[in-house]
């Protein structure tokens, strides 16, 4: 009888790697179409044949990404493993997917389920689409991840103030590249309106939840430098609260500018739609920091 081999640990880290990193390429890529109104409402009246034709087509362009390089390797699949890779990709996706739109209240208890899955489906495919690209795009190069190459430069104080000011200046470029197209939408005031106190703090767990997955659990570019570096900007928790709060000072300066906030509206207007917008505005943040 043969022996079953138990995944080692390092498999089970590296599986674990690989999952993360696919939700963090789906984040990145389908978040901005989220919000997106006509995509909910052409998603609520889509015919289950054409729900199976666009999950078909979805799963083609899968299927070629993972031919090629897929999320998971460096090297192109074989046709099996590329099947089985676009189910994942697609699967992570629409998890990505569902995630959000009931984080958003687009999805509740009382949406039929016709109206919940053409919306799940539509919005699903630049989900798995960047899942399936996360890699591709956003790997560490070698040396990434050799902690010698990351400590080969001693910091001084000059470099720790320089790379903070750069982290600041990447998180609120990345906020306002991602978000500055959704500010003034009237996407944020209906979504803001839709929403309760409790939905509002599951927004901000699950925006610093995806900031820290971006930048430190996805092994995507520089990860091994910035958990090595000094500076209080560049500690993983210390970094990802203030990168949040940075991107939410970007989104409401964002939703001022384009006056769809002004002082005279109450604190809670203020509240309700920075947070909201501040979802997207993060991931951006973010993506920023993955490239200083």
């Amino acid at each position: 009888m043969r022996q079953i081999s138990l995944p080692t640990q390092r498999q089970w880290q590296q599986e674990i790697t690989e999952l993360v990193r696919g939700l963090s390429g789906g984040f990145l890529f389908g978040v901005p179409l989220l919000y997106t109104m006509e995509v909910w409402w052409i998603g609520s009246y889509l015919d289950p044949p054409l729900m199976l034709v666009i999950l078909a087509v979805t799963f083609v362009i899968l299927f070629l990404l993972n031919r090629t390089d897929g999320f998971r390797q460096f090297s192109p699949d074989q046709p099996w493993q590329a099947v089985m890779d676009s189910i994942e990709a697609l699967a992570l996706g629409i998890l990505c997917t569902v995630l959000l739109l009931v984080l958003l209240r687009q999805i509740t208890g009382q949406t039929p389920l016709n109206e919940a899955l053409g919306k799940v489906i539509l919005e699903g495919v630049p989900f798995a689409i960047g899942v399936a690209l996360a890699r591709s795009i956003m790997q560490g190069q070698a040396g990434d991840d050799d902690p010698k190459s990351a400590n080969s430069e001693q910091p001084n104080a000059s470099a720790t103030y320089n790379a903070t000011l750069a982290d600041i200046g990447a998180t609120l470029i990345g906020a306002i590249f991602i978000a500055f197209n959704i500010a003034p939408t009237d996407e944020v005031p209906m979504l803001a309106a839709a929403t309760s106190p409790v939905w509002l703090l599951a927004v901000i767990a699950t925006s610093l939840l995806i900031s820290y997955g971006i930048v430190f659990a996805a092994n995507f570019t520089t990860q091994a430098r910035r958990l090595q570096a000094d500076g209080l900007f560049q500690k993983p928790l210390v970094e990802t609260v203030l990168a949040y709060l940075l991107s939410l000072a970007a989104a409401a300066a964002m939703l001022w500018f384009f006056q769809r906030l002004n002082f005279s509206d109450p604190w809670t207007s203020w509240l309700t739609q920075t947070l909201i917008l501040g979802l997207p505005a993060t991931v951006g943040g973010a993506a920023g920091r993955l490239a200083v």
